[in-house]
């Protein structure tokens, strides 16, 4: 060991921060596998539903969209504020609910709302990992840019931002969609999906 003082703080200050730049440089690697295991279960959900129900959604105006965004992040809400649930489902679902939710307000963004189900099934599934493509690469592109940041955070803080997306969401298209300097209502969209898997991912792996 140096005889040194201020070589040894600067040895131990340089070991600590190439252990960190390690520790991030593992995160980085993990993101994308993580990212892929939690969209699979979403998906998964989303395709087992249009098994059942086909794409019933295709109705739905975007106001409605973001009305059901609220109802499931008010849920998570209220359930991290209480601690207990009177269905024992937790959280997870109703975080995968906001996924596909938000995937298919991205959808109907783009198409418009129908007065039935106009498109097929597997033209449902087509355009939901076109999206879903789309968003996890701004996530990626951010995730570069804030070196990880969203690890550090609670999963209440995700609930938290997901609802202030919705909230501003709601005003956006109470505005009609025009805004001064704000995002639109797909970025928004597009950002309550990133948190929630984001959410997803501290859920499954913890970290």
């Amino acid at each position: 060991m140096p005889k040194f003082p201020w070589m040894k703080r600067f040895l131990s200050h340089t070991f600590y921060n190439f252990g960190e730049i390690l520790k991030r440089m593992d995160n980085s690697k993990d993101t994308k596998k993580q990212f892929e295991r939690v969209i699979s279960v979403c998906r998964d959900i989303f395709v087992k539903k249009l098994h059942d129900y086909g794409p019933s959604w295709r109705i739905m105006r975007p106001e409605s969209i973001t009305d059901q965004l609220l109802i499931k992040a008010n849920r998570i809400r209220t359930l991290e504020t209480k601690g207990n649930a009177m269905v024992d489902e937790g959280i997870r679902p109703e975080f995968i609910a906001i996924v596909n939710y938000g995937i298919i307000g991205l959808i109907q963004l783009s198409l418009g709302f129908s007065d039935g189900k106009d498109i097929s099934s597997d033209k449902a599934v087509e355009l939901y990992d076109a999206y879903m493509k789309k968003t996890v690469d701004l996530m990626l592109a951010k995730n570069h840019d804030y070196d990880e940041a969203w690890r550090s955070m609670r999963v209440s803080s995700y609930t938290d931002i997901i609802l202030t997306k919705i909230y501003r969401t709601k005003q956006i298209e109470d505005n009609k969609g025009e805004t001064l300097v704000s995002e639109g209502v797909d970025a928004n969209y597009m950002d309550m999906v990133n948190y929630s898997l984001f959410a997803l991912i501290k859920l499954e792996y913890g970290g």
